[in-house]
């Protein structure tokens, strides 16, 4: 497949209708200066190939081909793209015969044949016979006469018969210069100047004439008997019953001084030329010269060197720098002022025959519909505002004031402040009512003429725009400042009450017009409506909508003669007539956008110069639109490319016939469409919609393609419709595929998915048997520790609770062991008092009774059997203490055991006195000595040493 470059361009109508309409006009004092119909330039960088281009054809589908210096360049009317040549040379020529477009370049010709893909691929015809080709020969233009295709080089023609698929061959002993199809003839000229017909494959000369030797034939046209002859250098020959005569053309003077390279035949009966340095001529069928364009007028470049008629009569040009379209048939035509002089358009008026326009540079006029140049009117110089026709006069408004214009002459009659606008006073014809920059004034209508009559005073805002309503009122709309409404005396000379609105809202370029008696204020907020009861402005629904629907531009609003209503917005020309049959407003839009317009926002100018035709100034001139002629016809759109491809690597094109089939991975597809309309100045706009996936459809666009990437497997169906202005849509364009799901997501996967499912569930089931069955054997073996280990909690409860017991026992003996030795301290300190008691009494008077008594007292009060005792209990109650103690400290004496007994017993030295039968004091002192021998810290406490034990 040869390369391919396509440039999608889905801007191509906004480009070539914005350039288009700023460059189809001119400022010229020459004949041909004249409104000129739209200019569609496409330059190489757009098309994004070679300057130059050499022929020019369509197909049936009205897409355009171009023998171009990089290739075979094909426009669909939204995308460009570039087949390179076969053997990388200059394609010379193309031609599209049944489908097949067949090309010409550097030893090689051949055809192009469009694939399912839609893409070209092409086929050679000359590689069978390349022994026949001549050194260094390059095929120059391409004829087809019924069943042959003629391919004709500097040096000879190669007739290929389609049926057949053989060639014949005529090699004249001249170089051939060019050759001709006049549709039943065909005819060459060779370097010598003779001109031969064709016929049964041979060569029969049909002239040698002088006039025809010494001229290069361009075209040869066949009129009745005669053959009309275009020539390079001298204009147009007849040539009749073998003679050769000057024509009497009325272009031939204009020809002669030009160098003719090609021509073109309109269905019209016309024709178009092309030279090689003074642009193109247009020709009306009388041979006289409907319009000469050159760079200066609007073309890219002033060679043209082919020349091509398209099924909508739209005129292209390949130049040497780039292609243009004219749109012949198109009803707008405009005049540019390339040339500076003129400016900007802020008014226009026909007047009694002749056109005014009104410009930031001054007055302008000439005679209407004629080729003449604008002439400045004198005394003008400046901002002109305002052109107004009333009462046979014609005034206009000036930065300097107001002018009469007489004959072309102005006249001033007002020179206080700029004046913006007239209005005509009610019930009195001999007043003028006019805006100035500081207020409102009145012009008066005398014996003598038009004078300025007064200001009016008490109001001294700009009043560019103003209405007179009922009752002597007047509003005013101040960009800056809103809405005044000025009651006025009716004698016109003072304002008598000022109210200002506070709504709506003061907005840019805002307007205010009184139209079918009813008063208008338009804002970036919408259309309002003074209601003349309450004297205040509600937002009027009907027109409102358009700004609804529609970006703000503008409030700049216009009634014209026929009572029309025009305004302007960012993408439409609206305007509103009255009902045939009712008094219903009808609503018209043209589909031009603000851009294309060109037109100074806010001072936006529409003049009525005909019943249908009008004219609407521009930032660089103007241009007429015929309404009447505005007809907006649809085509079918087409969808002429699908690419699909894979992540990070290059788009492959698809089958855009058949029913497409992706795999998973090749869900991100690319769709391309057009419609073949080159001659409007508008947009074609597309709506799409996938099914499977977007079921609604999108919003109008002018996008001439569009993607959708990771499509989810399935099947979908993308649809895509077009419309041109407000016209329906003529057909969907449909194109059916598939996402295939991936081999892990098909039917036969799902199967096997199923089987290992089921499978893999028996197995899993199981196993889950197996481990519960572990579980269970587990848990019962947890549950019997668990119980072991109950049991062995309940016998370490048990045993707590025993020794708890045992310690509750120990404690009760040891307060009986207390309750032991304080009775023993008691009946040792009792026995202790008795016997003290006795021996106080004398010796002498004791008895043997008495002493027996005493004895047997100091029998029960003896220590050793008190301790014995005392330490019988003790160890009883307190296991292995006494053991424990003497271990720790083997120095203690059984004395030091006692007191450490005593102490542990947590007895006073007071209470251990008795025990031991020895006083308080000496018991510190032991205590004392306990503690050496013990070898006790002083920080740390006897007893609490001895209770830690």
């Amino acid at each position: 497949m040869p390369r391919i470059k396509i440039s999608l361009n889905s801007n191509s109508h906004v480009h070539k209708s914005l350039i288009g309409l700023l460059l189809f006009g001119l400022f010229s004092c020459t004949v041909f200066a004249q409104e000129l119909p739209p200019i569609v330039p496409y330059s190489p960088k757009l098309y994004n190939a070679g300057n130059q281009n050499w022929m020019i054809d369509q197909d049936a589908q009205k897409r355009l081909f171009f023998a171009n210096n990089e290739g075979l360049l094909e426009f669909t009317g939204a995308s460009w793209n570039l087949y390179p040549s076969p053997n990388e040379t200059i394609i010379r020529s193309v031609k599209v015969i049944d489908g097949l477009i067949y090309t010409g370049c550097y030893m090689e010709f051949g055809y192009w044949k469009r694939e399912a893909t839609g893409i070209l691929k092409y086929h050679s015809l000359s590689a069978p016979i390349r022994k026949y080709l001549l050194d260094d020969e390059q095929f120059w233009n391409i004829l087809q006469y019924q069943d042959f295709v003629l391919f004709q080089s500097l040096s000879r023609i190669y007739i290929y018969q389609k049926s057949t698929r053989k060639f014949k061959i005529i090699a004249p002993k001249e170089q051939i210069l060019k050759a001709f199809n006049t549709g039943s003839n065909l005819y060459y000229q060779t370097a010598t100047g003779n001109l031969y017909e064709i016929e049964n494959a041979k060569s029969k000369l049909i002239s040698n004439d002088p006039k025809i030797k010494t001229n290069k034939i361009v075209r040869i046209e066949k009129k009745g008997e005669a053959l009309v002859i275009l020539t390079q250098l001298n204009g147009f020959l007849t040539l009749y019953q073998g003679k050769v005569f000057a024509s009497n053309f009325p272009v031939n003077a204009l020809l002669q001084a030009s160098s003719v390279y090609s021509s073109q035949h309109l269905r019209n009966g016309g024709s178009v030329i092309g030279t090689v340095s003074d642009g193109i001529f247009i020709l009306n069928p009388d041979y006289s010269v409907q319009f000469h364009i050159t760079q200066a007028l609007g073309l890219s470049n002033n060679t043209a060197l082919s020349l091509f008629e398209d099924h909508d009569k739209n005129v292209w040009v390949g130049l040497d720098n780039g292609i243009n379209c004219i749109n012949l048939q198109s009803p707008v035509k405009s005049y540019s002022d390339r040339s500076g002089l003129l400016g900007t358009v802020y008014t226009s008026e026909l007047y009694q025959g002749i056109l005014y326009v009104g410009t930031n540079q001054g007055l302008f006029c000439k005679k209407w519909n004629s080729g003449e140049s604008f002439r400045f009117v004198a005394g003008t110089k400046g901002q002109v505002w305002n052109l107004f026709a009333y009462g046979g006069s014609l005034f206009c408004g000036h930065d300097s004031g107001t002018f009469l214009i007489k004959d072309a002459v102005a006249i001033p009659i007002f020179s206080q402040s700029g004046t913006w606008k007239f209005a005509a006073v009610p019930n009195n014809p001999n007043l003028l009512l006019q805006g100035n920059y500081y207020g409102l004034s009145v012009l008066e209508k005398t014996n003598t003429g038009w004078r300025f009559r007064n200001k009016i005073s008490k109001f001294d805002y700009s009043s560019k725009n103003f209405e007179l309503a009922e009752g002597n009122q007047i509003y005013v709309s101040h960009e800056y400042k809103g809405i005044f409404r000025l009651e006025v005396d009716p004698a016109l000379t003072k304002s008598v009450n000022v109210f200002t609105y506070d709504q709506p809202k003061k907005g840019k370029n805002a307007g205010l017009i009184k139209y079918q008696n009813q008063i208008y204020y338009a804002s970036k907020n919408g259309i309002y409506k003074l209601n003349p009861q309450t004297k205040r402005f509600v937002r009027d629904p009907f027109f409102s909508q358009i700004l609804d629907k529609d970006e703000y531009t503008s409030g700049k609003l216009i009634v014209d003669k026929t009572n029309k209503l025009w305004m302007f917005t960012k993408n439409y020309i609206h305007y509103f007539t009255v009902g045939k049959l009712s008094n219903k407003l009808e609503f018209n839009f043209i589909p031009i956008s603000a851009t294309l317009t060109n037109s100074m926002l806010g001072y936006e100018n529409v003049t009525q110069i005909s019943p249908s035709s009008y004219l609407i100034g521009t930032t660089d001139g103007y241009y007429t639109l015929n309404i009447d002629d505005l007809s907006f016809s649809n085509h079918p759109v087409a969808i002429t490319y699908v690419s699909n491809y894979k992540q990070n690597e290059r788009e492959q094109f698809v089958s855009v016939t058949d029913e497409g089939s992706f795999s998973h991975d090749q869900n991100n597809l690319m769709f391309s469409f057009a419609v073949p309309e080159f001659n409007k100045y508008i947009n074609a706009e597309y709506q799409f919609a996938l099914q499977g996936f977007q079921d609604n459809w999108s919003k109008w666009s002018s996008k001439s393609a569009t993607a959708f990437k990771n499509l989810e497997p399935g099947t979908y169906t993308f649809m895509v419709r077009a419309k041109i202005a407000n016209s329906r849509p003529v057909n969907v364009a449909r194109y059916k595929f598939t996402i295939l799901k991936p081999w892990y997501a098909t039917n036969l996967a799902l199967i096997i998915y199923l089987i290992l499912g089921i499978y893999l569930g028996f197995f899993i089931h199981k196993k889950y048997k197996r481990y519960y069955q572990n579980q269970r054997e587990k848990l019962i073996e947890e549950n019997n520790l668990l119980l072991e280990i109950k049991e062995l909690e309940n016998e370490q409860q048990l045993m707590k609770l025993r020794n708890e017991q045992l310690a509750k026992d120990v404690d009760n003996k040891s307060k009986e062991l207390a309750v032991s030795t304080l009775t023993l301290i008691q009946k040792n300190e009792l026995l202790a008092l008795i016997k003290e008691d006795l021996n106080k009494t004398s010796a002498g008077d004791a008895t043997r009774g008495v002493k027996n008594v005493i004895s047997k007292i100091s029998k029960n009060i003896s220590e050793d059997d008190n301790w014995n005792v005392f330490k019988e209990a003790f160890d009883s109650a307190d296991k292995d203490f006494l053991k424990k103690i003497k271990q720790a400290h083997p120095a203690l004496t059984p004395n030091d055991l006692r007191l450490c007994a005593y102490l542990r017993l947590n007895l006073s030295s007071k209470e251990i006195a008795p025990l031991l039968n020895i006083s308080v004091r000496s018991v510190e002192i032991k205590r004392y000595r306990l503690r050496k021998k013990m070898d006790l810290p002083h920080e740390q406490g006897l007893v609490e040493y001895i209770l830690s034990i």
